[in-house]
């Protein structure tokens, strides 16, 4: 039995996972356009940094739940952390772009690993919205301050690469605080190790036969593109094609984070309001309202974190409400294939976006998130349906 004192230790270190991996990826928007100069790229050429995450993506779709059971989640954590950590010390230091590329790989795991797993345990451990929620806010928190990070540090006249240091440090606390937990006597994040009736291998096979879990990939997929290609790429469009200034853009993106942060923290009282069906109809339809308005009205700053708000209840609840759609045994394998996916949209969809933009302009990047609503609001509508045919 564990003492009183260690009771929520396992959840805050959950929470402050997620701030760190959000960190290591929202900081990469506002770093783009100088990493573009430095390695003399294109906003095509440069998606490649994009695409070398997949791999990693991929295996940690297909190896999650399978390593937290073998391991245990926390030795998981620790491995992921260890990975990302490096990842980012390459990132900062190498001068050869074939070198930054490649590390993308060990970036990707790592952070489809993280995601995965702390997903997984969060789910098993909570009753009501609010504590995913209040997860995902967490990883609302670290997003936004990848940014202002990376323009205060810009702004000071410090390297890009001095960003990246700062970000491997705040990954390598989670690295020593993994090893603490490892050493304890008591059992810490691992309630999402423990198994019911069948194997891992068997529960992923069953999962990936389902429809509900494949159509919620596919959903999250398109979801998290969108969310990565508007953190990615709102910078640069607002920098170097509506010639914005360097802090407002840059602090513009904080302003979606932070709009993304506060749905988030809201969540749990919105959808006892609204429920989760209505709930995900009016922030699509928010989505929606707000890119329209990113396009059509290039000068104004509130659609970004309109659009933010609008975003932040989507993913956490499509993950809240996997234990309601499929039986429990199946869970940390659909939540793992999920979460890892979805990770795999947050490289194809902007690096996709990237090679349009380089071969029309910036400004088609508005225009391209739009039929990317109406995906999502097109494959809500199954899910919904299929829930209302099986309740």
């Amino acid at each position: 039995m564990k003492p009183r004192f260690l009771a929520w230790i396992d959840i805050g270190l959950a929470f402050y996972a997620f701030i760190a991996i959000a960190i290591a990826e929202s900081g990469l928007g506002v770093l783009l356009p100088s990493i573009l100069m430095t390695y003399n790229l294109t906003t095509a050429t440069v998606t490649a940094l994009f695409f070398g995450q997949v791999s990693g993506y991929v295996v940690a779709a297909f190896t999650s739940s399978l390593l937290s059971q073998r391991i245990g989640l926390a030795r998981m954590i620790l491995l992921a952390a260890t990975s990302v950590t490096t990842a980012l010390c390459v990132y900062a230091s190498t001068p050869y772009w074939f070198v930054m590329v490649m590390t993308g790989t060990l970036l990707g795991l790592g952070i489809g690993l993280i995601d995965a797993g702390i997903n997984t345990f969060v789910a098993h451990k909570q009753d009501n919205a609010n504590l995913m929620g209040v997860l995902h806010a967490f990883y609302g928190v670290g997003a936004l301050s990848g940014p202002a990070i990376a323009t205060m540090i810009l702004t000071m006249g410090l390297s890009w690469r001095s960003a990246y240091w700062v970000f491997a440090a705040i990954m390598g606390l989670l690295v020593i605080s993994m090893v603490w937990v490892i050493l304890q006597p008591y059992p810490l994040m691992d309630s999402s190790t423990q198994t019911t009736g069948q194997n891992a291998k068997a529960n992923l096979r069953l999962a990936l036969k389902r429809p509900t879990v494949i159509v919620a990939g596919l959903f999250l997929l398109v979801y998290v593109g969108m969310e990565v290609s508007l953190g990615n790429w709102a910078y640069t469009v607002e920098t170097m094609s509506r010639n914005t200034p360097i802090t407002v853009a840059g602090y513009s993106v904080t302003a979606y984070w932070f709009g993304l942060t506060i749905g988030r923290l809201s969540m749990g009282q919105l959808m006892k309001r609204l429920g989760a069906t209505r709930l995900m109809d009016v922030s699509l339809v928010l989505l929606t309202v707000g890119l329209l308005v990113w396009w059509l009205l290039p000068q104004q700053l509130w659609s970004l974190p309109l659009i933010g708000f609008a975003l932040a209840a989507i993913f956490p609840t499509t993950i809240w409400l996997m234990p309601r759609r499929i039986p429990a045994a199946l869970v940390p394998a659909a939540i793992g294939y999920l979460s890892s996916v979805a990770s795999v949209g947050a490289v194809s969809i902007p690096t996709a976006v990237g090679w349009l933009a380089n071969k029309i302009n910036l400004e088609v990047i508005p225009i391209l998130m739009l039929p990317l609503a109406i995906a999502m609001l097109m494959l809500h509508r199954w899910l919904a349906n299929q829930d209302r045919l099986t309740h």
